[in-house]
């Protein structure tokens, strides 16, 4: 099933921040947004989840992990919804082995297998990171969106965890702040600056020095001057 938006306006608290929106995302493109800060990237990641929350894995920008359980439980959640309510409550007090055993693979392809019963809030920033990663994947959700997933973690590290999203899920799409990651991982681009779509083509038609435009200040303190933690928020505006 493929994501459409066709909005006269997209923002947050009343104002505006994405003017003129008409994308479509079909099934299988790994496609990556780009733009300086408050460009509006974690505005259109929310706008295209509110349309397909029952069948999107989800990578919040925050991460928005529970800091004092574990990394297992965690990691859990992303599939609280395939449990009944008895075993997700088992699982709270006692890992079950297989829910362990259905989990380490993944972990270990995330370097977290040392951590599974380690606090979220001992772990260090990129740590973090790939916990949220790992809940995601775990949901084995043919759709993935992500919030900068890999602004966290070093370079080989972003390349591991790139990697396994690509295949692990169908359809991508991530917003993105590394340009030559989001160029090797994404088969389409699309570049936001001055409250529109500035840019939708194809990476193998890009390099790095075609997207340098996309991080030039804007002209004006305008709609797109918005925060990135403003933006963070899950009202949605649709302008009419």
């Amino acid at each position: 099933m493929e994501l459409r938006l066709q909005k006269p306006s997209l923002g947050y608290a009343g104002t505006p921040v994405l003017h003129d929106i008409d994308l479509c995302i079909k099934p299988g493109e790994k496609v990556s947004l780009l733009g300086r800060s408050g460009a509006g990237k974690s505005t259109l990641l929310k706008a295209f989840y509110a349309q397909s929350e029952t069948r999107a894995a989800l990578i919040p920008q925050d991460t928005a992990l529970v800091q004092t359980l574990s990394v297992f439980h965690n990691v859990y959640m992303g599939r609280l919804h395939q449990h009944s309510t008895w075993a997700n409550l088992r699982n709270l007090i006692r890992p079950a082995p297989a829910q362990i055993d259905a989990m380490l693979p993944l972990l270990k392809q995330l370097r977290l297998e040392s951590t599974l019963r380690t606090a979220v809030g001992e772990l260090s920033g990129g740590q973090r990171q790939r916990v949220a990663v790992a809940r995601a994947a775990h949901q084995n959700r043919a759709l993935l969106l992500g919030d900068e997933p890999v602004s966290a973690v070093d370079e080989q590290q972003a390349k591991e965890v790139l990697t396994l999203l690509c295949e692990r899920h169908h359809t991508l799409v991530l917003a993105m702040h590394d340009v030559q990651s989001a160029l090797l991982f994404s088969d389409r681009i699309i570049g936001l600056a001055q409250g529109r779509v500035a840019l939708d083509e194809a990476a193998s038609n890009l390099r790095a020095d075609d997207l340098s435009f996309l991080y030039q200040a804007p002209r004006t303190h305008g709609d797109n001057a918005l925060s990135e933690q403003a933006l963070a928020a899950p009202e949605l505006l649709e302008a009419r």
